[in-house]
């Protein structure tokens, strides 16, 4: 609208319409099946016939910058969506941090065997100075096999152990083993409140971190590092937002500013139907200085929406397949 584009229908969902009101030229509506939703713009099909009187209003006789903009509008608020309510969580709930505190030592490990006790805080690794958990995980990541020397305050008083990091080989967030060094210690999760313009910025860094796992997971499956089992549609998504929900209304927003992630970034993919495929034809429109024949787009869309169909019944296969053989989710 803020283009000038007439919009005739604005859906919760697709599909049926089942209940909504028509506010000027504009229906909106709840539709039946509850994934997403669209909006029907004035003119959004070329092939279709456009009076004079709503060719003002017409998104296909705007210029391709401003289709481009339009088509980018949706994922984006997707995306902002999510920063918003990642900000809300951080302002009204304040954060969880990792304080460089010793809260177990695993038995059996270097840290046990050089006398690291709960409640220990560590102040210094190697001669570096440490203010967050972060440093000590940075700490011990870049020392390697190397010896460590780990500065400690245990009851006001300052002392220093001595051990080599053990090698362990353990699962990833993505399934993949990986090589690393430890020490056997866990950190001291602590509380505490966040301020408007700080929650600003963590709401737009959570949102940035989601964004770039995303894409680091729709890339390993890509490339065969992680299993396109994982994937789920919505039976997984509905048991997801289940177990979110019994673990209160915290968790529920979560997981919904992740799945509005996930939405937006896959919105984005350069495939026909989707809005990275109309990206992708504007942006030949503009280097050519015309667009793609009609005829031409109709095949894109058509193999687009194949493929999203194929999608969307394997993530639903892979659904009834969690279902039926009894495994749970996560």
């Amino acid at each position: 609208r803020a283009c000038g584009v007439g919009v005739d229908v604005f859906s919760l969902g697709f599909g049926p319409r089942l209940v909504g009101k028509k506010n000027g030229r504009t229906d909106y509506r709840i539709s039946a099946v509850p994934l997403g939703g669209y909006v029907k713009m004035v003119g959004e099909d070329p092939s279709s016939e456009i009076s004079e009187k709503d060719k003002a209003l017409s998104f296909t006789h705007k210029s391709v910058w401003i289709r481009m903009a339009i088509a980018v509008a949706g994922p984006l608020f997707n995306l902002l969506l999510a920063a918003v309510v990642f900000f809300v969580i951080a302002w009204t709930h304040g954060e969880n941090y990792l304080a460089p505190e010793i809260a177990g030592v695993l038995e059996g490990s270097p840290a046990a065997a050089a006398g690291i006790q709960p409640g220990d805080e560590v102040t210094a690794i190697n001669g570096r100075k440490v203010t967050s958990w972060e440093d000590v995980h940075d700490y011990i990541k870049e020392s390697g096999k190397g010896p460590l020397t780990i500065v400690l305050v245990r009851e006001d008083e300052r002392r220093a152990v001595t051990l080599t990091p053990k090698r362990v080989t353990e699962k990833n967030l993505f399934g993949e083993d990986v090589t690393r060094y430890i020490v056997g210690i866990s950190a001291a999760v602590k509380h505490r409140d966040v301020g408007f313009f700080e929650a600003l910025y963590q709401g737009a860094r959570d949102t940035l971190v989601w964004c770039g796992l995303t894409v680091q997971i729709i890339y390993k499956i890509l490339a065969g590092a992680v299993s396109p089992k994982t994937l789920g549609g919505p039976i997984m998504i509905a048991q997801f937002s289940g177990q979110s929900a019994q673990e209160g209304i915290l968790s529920l927003f979560v997981f919904l500013a992740v799945l509005s992630v996930n939405l937006g970034i896959i919105n984005l993919f350069p495939i026909p139907i989707l809005d990275g495929g109309h990206l992708v034809f504007y942006l030949i429109e503009a280097v050519r200085g015309k667009p793609l024949s009609l005829r031409t787009r109709e095949i894109a869309q058509q193999v687009g929406l194949f493929l999203l169909i194929l999608l969307m019944a394997f993530v639903i296969y892979n659904d009834l397949v969690r279902v039926f053989t009894g495994k749970t989710v996560g």
